[in-house]
């Protein structure tokens, strides 16, 4: 079961655009929020001070170690060279997505029988993964925000086999600004991946659980259902 307080500390491992969108939207939330690179947190101190106001930069351990929530916003290239062992006994959101057009053939997330998460669930034994924020562009991630009293607010994605660990990171997403629909395995999360209905698509919860629906529904997989 995982547990955390009522506003985790939230760790991002990569800095680029969709790294640095996700720490400004969590921290205008009221989450504190460490960022890592590959290297020294020194070689990243400035541009955090400047593109992330409130972040912290540290090394990729230690941000990690003093963390509830971990985001791997890494290039996917980069998830088969990343320490697994630092993130055992974490809850680690998965952000990212396998498109092999775009990042070439992968031999690590070529396993036809698995989506991407469930390999990189796999690759991490000892972590707790979710499936999330993989499907809005970072460009998007500031502007579609809406206060949790707004009407038609866009709907993200939550996909994971642990309900708590769902329920912990739909929070913190709706506190991002974002109303939640929650699937009920890590499987189930090939409704948001590259190509499919819910990709890059600016939807309400309602029209999103309907898309995800449709594509578990052919799938033969579990629906979805609804936490605004």
């Amino acid at each position: 079961m995982i547990t955390a307080s009522p506003r985790p500390r939230v760790a991002i491992l990569g800095v680029g655009h969709v790294g640095s969108a996700l720490a400004r939207i969590l921290i205008d939330a009221g989450y504190e929020v460490d960022v890592a690179a590959s290297g020294d947190p020194q070689r990243i101190q400035l541009i955090a001070s400047v593109v992330m106001p409130g972040a912290r930069a540290r090394w990729a351990v230690d941000a990690v170690a003093g963390a509830d929530i971990v985001i791997l916003a890494i290039p996917l290239h980069r998830f088969a060279g990343l320490d697994r062992s630092m993130l055992d006994g974490k809850l680690v959101i998965d952000s990212m997505n396998y498109w092999a057009p775009t990042d070439g053939t992968q031999s690590l997330f070529e396993d036809p029988t698995l989506t991407s998460s469930e390999i990189v669930q796999r690759e991490l034994p000892g972590a707790t993964v979710v499936k999330t924020f993989n499907h809005i562009g970072y460009h998007e991630m500031e502007e579609d925000r809406r206060p949790a009293t707004a009407t038609g607010r866009r709907a993200l994605g939550v996909a994971s086999d642990d309900p708590d660990a769902a329920s912990l990171v739909a929070s913190l997403i709706q506190d991002a600004g974002y109303d939640t629909v929650l699937v009920e395995t890590l499987r189930d999360g090939v409704a948001f991946e590259p190509g499919g209905p819910v990709f890059g698509a600016r939807l309400d919860a309602d029209a999103f659980t309907a898309a995800v629906n449709g594509v578990l529904e052919t799938a033969e997989l579990r629906p979805s259902e609804v936490a605004a």
